[in-house]
């Protein structure tokens, strides 16, 4: 199995490498590992660079959507998603074969993973988890160590010598896994131990070979076990693995194979055939390259040097590859971006360098270490931690308090809130709960069902007059909705309180579906309904577009809670 980087990183840079865009690669693994926040001052001591050329890079990066800054602090943004998804798409393991993965776990009630080789590595690309007291908890785009897991076994066996002495330098070099965030480091006597663990999963990778299969038995971390079996390409290679996780108070280890093994396996060879039949539909559209130019040179023009133009244009190249551009070759690569072609051709042969590509000599690829910038991390967020820096915005525009709410039963609930400071302010606190009826993100949530859902609802409903204003009568409430609906707002004006007046607009996910509701919040004595709906509706309809921009991103190969 071939090293997934063309060339090692930690060899001198080739003549044509692109410093800036190394330097800001720097910046955002250290961003990574620092779990997705740094304070400036931390960027600057640990990747020793100087403190005026990680402004420019975090002033580029910020510019990109990639990161935002809080005070003295830079903060990795969702859009930042959008690289992991170039490579996820290529691949297209999650495309073809998450849907199976997802099956199986709903077959056996089980957690189920994709891995693939990253290195000495091991890094999941789509995860199917059961939601359980004791359950997994890594996330796509999490680094294992090859010899911590079920799935290091099958994808040793095809490494080198050079693989295998690569594997020994990073085992002497940090024999507690400190470079592996997301496995519980080693303890002491493990670290003692470590000459026989390392013999172990030499075994280990033998006796894989042998069985075709791989077990892990508490290699993690104690009560966790899986079962792992190669997925293969046309050409008999193992290009993924698909694993099984359990608990020992479900399965022991011994009980696990037997378990799981029929159905992982036929679960297996039907991904195989998902690999080798012809891909549905067109290649996914790359944003056509003039776009990519016209932008920069705003951009280049607004903020000046504080806007590194080679920056953009080296991350922008991994946005080239998608699903069936899985495999570009220079032109093709200066096709999508509109850069020129020498300019392609020195940030593709940066991102080689430093093992984000892989090339042999014609045509690049993306390689799963794309997902090392910040991958896992964002895909943990949720919607309410996507919201909270759009909300803050709109506050600072409005100067009112600004909220989110979802729907919990024929109840609205609040999972963000930025609040204002008046001298007469809305006071509610996260997790509060307000019937749907008389309050307008309620009214938002409620005209984006289905009719169907919606008149269901609306049926059953037994509205109570909560202040003189409130509309009780369903017959008016049906036809508020779908003026809410048709409108693509509500403004409710003293029905949930007196003096309280509310203006909501849907937050719809990438399937076009309403999974959320923000609004501005204000006294009712500071404006008529009509100057309202002047000075609040523009500003709330952008907050809500930003949030739906970064719930696009993120939500394509990662499931963000909605609270």
């Amino acid at each position: 199995m071939t090293h997934p980087a063309a060339t090692d990183p930690s060899a001198p840079p080739p003549p044509e490498a692109v410093g800036p865009l190394t330097r800001s690669l720097s910046v955002l693994r250290e961003l990574s590992t620092g779990g997705g926040r740094r304070s400036v001052g931390d960027l600057v001591r640990d990747t020793g660079l100087a403190r005026s050329t990680v402004d420019r890079v975090l002033s580029t990066l910020t510019r990109l959507g990639y990161v935002r800054t809080e005070g003295r602090d830079a903060v990795l943004a969702p859009r930042l998603l959008e690289l992991g998804n170039a490579y996820l798409a290529a691949s297209e393991f999650p495309d073809r074969l998450g849907p199976l993965a997802d099956r199986l776990a709903d077959e056996l009630d089980e957690s189920v993973s994709l891995a693939v080789p990253d290195g000495d590595g091991v890094r999941f690309v789509h995860q199917a988890t059961r939601r359980r007291a004791m359950s997994l908890a890594f996330r796509i785009g999490d680094l294992l160590p090859a010899e911590r897991g079920a799935p290091g076994a099958l994808f040793a066996d095809g490494w080198d010598e050079a693989d295998w002495q690569r594997w020994r330098a990073r085992r002497a070099a940090d024999p507690t896994d400190a470079s592996f965030p997301a496995v519980p480091p080693r303890h002491p006597e493990d670290e003692a131990a470590g000459a026989a663990a390392d013999a172990d999963f030499v075994a280990r990778v033998a006796t894989a070979r042998t069985a075709g299969w791989s077990l892990d038995d508490q290699l993690i971390e104690p009560g966790l076990v899986a079962v792992a079996v190669p997925v293969r390409d046309a050409d008999g290679r193992p290009v993924c693995a698909l694993s099984v996780v359990s608990h020992t108070s479900r399965l022991t280890a011994d009980a696990l194979p037997g378990a799981v093994l029929p159905r992982l396996r036929a679960t297996v060879s039907a991904m195989e055939d998902a690999l080798r039949a012809p891909r549905d539909g067109p290649a996914s559209e790359a944003a056509p390259g003039p776009s990519h130019a016209t932008w920069m040179r705003a951009s280049k023009q607004e903020l000046g040097p504080e806007f590194v133009e080679s920056i953009a244009r080296g991350l922008i190249t991994l946005t080239a590859f998608g699903t069936g551009r899985a495999a570009l070759p220079l032109t093709a690569v200066a096709e999508a971006t509109g850069l020129a072609r020498a300019t392609a051709r020195r940030a593709l042969i940066t991102l080689a360098h430093l093992g984000y590509l892989t090339t042999d000599g014609k045509l690049f690829r993306p390689t799963p270490k794309v997902l090392e910038l910040g991958f896992a991390h964002l895909a943990g967020l949720t919607l309410p931690d996507i919201a909270l820096p759009h909300l803050a915005s709109l506050v600072e525009r409005v100067h009112d308090s600004a909220s989110m709410a979802v729907l919990a039963g024929d109840d609205i609930q609040y999972v963000a809130r930025v609040p204002t400071v008046r001298i007469m302010s809305v006071n509610i606190t996260l997790g509060t709960r307000f019937p749907a009826y008389p309050t307008s993100m309620g009214r938002v949530l409620l005209a984006g069902l289905p009719p169907a859902e919606r008149s269901a609802r609306l049926a059953r409903l037994r509205p109570e007059p909560l202040t003189r204003h409130t509309v009780t009568d369903p017959e008016r409430l049906g036809a508020l909705l779908e003026e809410a609906h048709s409108a693509g707002y509500a403004l409710v004006d003293e029905e949930l309180e007196e003096g309280l007046r509310s203006l909501a607009v849907p937050v719809h996910d990438r399937t076009g579906r309403v999974v959320a509701a923000v609004n501005v919040s204000t006294h009712a004595a500071r404006s008529t309904p009509d100057e309202a709906r002047e000075t609040l509706l523009p500003a709330l309809r952008s907050a809500a577009a930003d949030i739906e921009a970064d719930l696009w991103v993120a939500g394509r190969y990662a499931r963000i809670p909605v609270r």
